[in-house]
């Protein structure tokens, strides 16, 4: 997928309750985004995986919020890549603050990358620091995040991984405050260099995310001023008015 093309991804997280909302808002999206459909911007929902064999549309690919390492065998209650490429999931979310908050290490992020990647789905790694020092310590707890996280996979790979940068202090009703657009271009420059550094000029392929509480009122900025090739959304991605409008900002900027 070329790097022009913005990529706006909907997290529901444990959310909605039932199937019966996940395809009525899934279906309120999915219209909303045909009218508004644009060459500039892909649309993801990942939804709670129990729902991803219910729900489909031609102009919303599906997402997973997780996979497992292993390809089969023993592994009560886990879904592996395989699995989800047979559900026609073209993305999985890896990596994320609150996995990593339950004990998911760099090693295992990685080895979920490289499973992902071995069937052909796009992983969205998350990397983000929990506190922002200002000895700057927290740029090299981020290289070593994002350094482990690739180390399984060939160097050639690496544009074929999209990155999401969420700062975990930004995030929810623990957020010391929210994070700015210039902060958000601070890190992605950041990110690029370390991916320069892993794969030469592949880096300049490999999309960013900013995934810090992106909604509807700051779309724009972190768009237009973040330095970031898209939008990894929460809360607002549940709310099919506010998610189309991140993507119609997403269509203009």
């Amino acid at each position: 997928m070329s790097k022009s093309k913005k990529l706006i991804v909907g997290n529901w997280k444990m959310n909605p309750k039932t199937l019966a909302k996940a395809q009525t808002t899934f279906l309120l999206i999915s219209k909303k985004v045909t009218k508004i459909a644009s060459p500039k911007v892909q649309v993801v929902i990942c939804p709670p995986s129990i729902f991803i064999p219910k729900i489909i549309s031609k102009k919303v690919l599906l997402g997973a919020q997780n996979v497992f390492q292993e390809a089969e065998g023993a592994y009560t209650g886990e879904i592996s890549a395989s699995m989800l490429d047979d559900a026609g999931v073209s993305f999985v979310i890896v990596g994320h603050s609150e996995r990593r908050a339950r004990g998911e290490t760099n090693e295992i992020v990685a080895q979920k990358v490289k499973a992902a990647l071995s069937f052909g789905i796009t992983p969205i790694l998350c990397i983000g620091e929990a506190t922002r020092d200002d000895s700057g310590e927290y740029h090299a707890f981020l290289k070593k995040q994002l350094t482990e996280s690739l180390s399984l996979i060939p160097k050639t790979w690496i544009p074929k991984v999209v990155i999401a940068y969420e700062p975990v202090w930004a995030i929810g009703k623990n957020a010391i405050r929210e994070a700015t657009p210039e902060e958000s271009e601070e890190m992605a420059i950041f990110i690029k260099k370390i991916l320069s550094d892993l794969s030469g000029d592949a880096h300049k392929k490999t999309r960013i995310l900013y995934g810090g509480s992106a909604t509807v009122n700051n779309a724009e900025a972190f768009l237009s001023k973040g330095g970031v090739d898209g939008l990894l959304v929460g809360r607002d991605s549940l709310n099919p008015e506010n998610f189309t409008e991140i993507i119609a900002i997403a269509k203009r900027v």
